[in-house]
């Protein structure tokens, strides 16, 4: 607490005024940080008619940023914490993996009713390229089994997710 009061420039007790404890700080602070992630990774735009590079674009970019020791660290401490202080694995879940699904979702929406990708649940299909996407290396790199940001691992691994996801989804090109 007394590093984050003096990175914020204000006292400790100005903290817990607006955070009554150290867990609701946390929680703000992942909610903001996963928050921030959704927002820069799962933009999409009326020119994104490809779905393979829409999902490859996504896929490498949300790896990339999962896959990262500072990130994996992140995800281990939540994941520590989760069953002492169920908020914050709340706010991390909320704000992060189920905020990226509902954003891919809306994209995967519009596909579907273009005809593009055969109609199901978007948020479901969503949920489940992402989890296509760390199905392997990500999990691997989670539990040290494997070294964080191997851009070759993720590249591979967001490929095969891509091709599975298009299978699956029974894709028609525009073309």
């Amino acid at each position: 607490m007394n590093d984050i009061a003096r990175a914020a420039s204000v006292s400790k007790g100005t903290l817990y005024v607006y955070f009554p404890s150290k867990g609701d700080l946390f929680e703000a602070l992942i909610r903001y940080d996963r928050a921030q992630q959704a927002e820069q990774l799962f933009q999409f735009g009326p020119d994104d008619d490809n779905l393979g590079q829409v999902l490859t674009r996504t896929g490498l970019g949300l790896m990339r940023n999962m896959c990262r020791a500072e990130h994996l660290a992140h995800m281990r401490m939540v994941i520590g914490v989760a069953a002492k202080y169920p908020q914050i694995g709340k706010a991390f879940f909320e704000a992060g993996p189920k905020a990226g699904a509902q954003r891919l979702g809306l994209y995967l929406e519009s596909q579907m009713a273009r005809g593009r990708i055969a109609h199901a649940d978007p948020v479901l299909a969503a949920d489940q390229f992402i989890q296509l996407c760390q199905a392997g290396y990500f999990k691997a790199a989670l539990f040290c089994v494997a070294e964080p940001d191997d851009d070759d691992a993720i590249q591979a691994e967001v490929a095969a997710a891509v091709a599975a996801f298009l299978l699956i989804c029974r894709y028609k090109s525009a073309g």
